[in-house]
């Protein structure tokens, strides 16, 4: 099942996953991802040094920042009813004007379930159904 135009809120489904947006009680999820992060992520992409961004910082995020309704969808496993990191598209600025990028992030102990892999085919499909141009990939030097 797939809803949503780009710009406007989004659920994707597969076999095993539920990509919707955020809640804010799901903040705390945020905060794991931000904790878990390489050391050789950008420091703007980590937690600094007087402990931001909180979960409080994250719930205010997810209430007013619409990338966590349109673009960086909450991965939410069916099974379980457990939300498991993002993945969504986003304009990272590397790409040509109008090509959003994939991102995903998942919490370590979800790792080589392909999870990322499922969760990120139901994107791409979700944006060719718009016709959406993409960019390539990117990869963080801490996610490689």
């Amino acid at each position: 099942m797939t809803i949503g135009a780009p710009g406007s809120e989004v659920l994707l489904e597969t076999s095993r996953l539920l990509l919707r947006p955020w809640r804010v009680d799901e903040a705390v999820v945020q905060r794991e991802l931000w904790t878990e992060r390489d050391p050789r992520v950008p420091p703007h992409r980590r937690i600094d040094a007087d402990g931001h961004p909180t979960v409080a910082e994250l719930e205010d995020s997810i209430r007013t920042n619409k990338v966590w309704s349109t673009g960086l969808l909450a991965v939410e496993r069916k099974a379980s009813r457990d939300v498991i990191g993002y993945c969504g598209l986003v304009d990272s600025g590397r790409g040509s004007v109008g090509e959003p990028e994939l991102a995903f992030e998942l919490l370590r102990r979800m790792w080589r379930q392909g999870y990322a892999t499922e969760a990120s085919l139901a994107v791409l499909e979700w944006a060719r159904s718009w016709g959406l141009p993409l960019s390539g990939g990117h990869a963080d030097t801490g996610s490689a």
